[in-house]
């Protein structure tokens, strides 16, 4: 599975905490940057993960930032991102399971390394169940 990641400043250390363990399990990882934790607009790291996943290049994104939240709104601005944030295991099933997020939005302040790296491998574990969703899912890519 070929995953795209990027983050702006606040993301950045569980980024490459995330992409090593990607790396680890056999994934093939891009980093779109941020490459410090210097202060940056995320925006300009965010919307390239969304844009590749929407045009097929990677099968997901994982973006980050200190919430997660503004992360989440710039990726579900591209058409055919499906980005959910996600806080918890339970979330992140969901919005694969549900919703068929094709990019998840992790936010650093918000959470443990150990939490985040569970959220990721459930985000990348769980399949989309369709059925009475499909049809939703479908409406929104369009």
């Amino acid at each position: 599975m070929k995953i795209a990641i990027g983050s702006d400043h606040a993301g950045f250390l569980y980024k490459q905490e995330i992409i090593s363990y990607l790396e680890n399990a056999g994934y093939r990882v891009t980093d779109f940057g941020t490459g410090s934790v210097e202060p940056v607009d995320y925006p300009k790291f965010i919307r390239p993960v969304a844009e590749a996943v929407a045009a097929g290049e990677f099968d997901r994104g994982i973006v980050l930032g200190g919430s997660g939240n503004g992360e989440a709104i710039a990726a579900n601005r591209v058409k055919g991102v499906r980005c959910g944030l996600c806080w918890n295991l339970e979330s992140a099933k969901l919005t694969r399971r549900h919703n068929d997020a094709n990019v998840l939005s992790l936010g650093e302040r918000m959470m443990d390394l150990t939490t985040a790296l569970a959220i990721v491998e459930v985000f990348l574990n769980t399949e989309f169940e369709g059925g009475r969703h499909v049809e939703r899912i479908r409406q929104l890519d369009e």
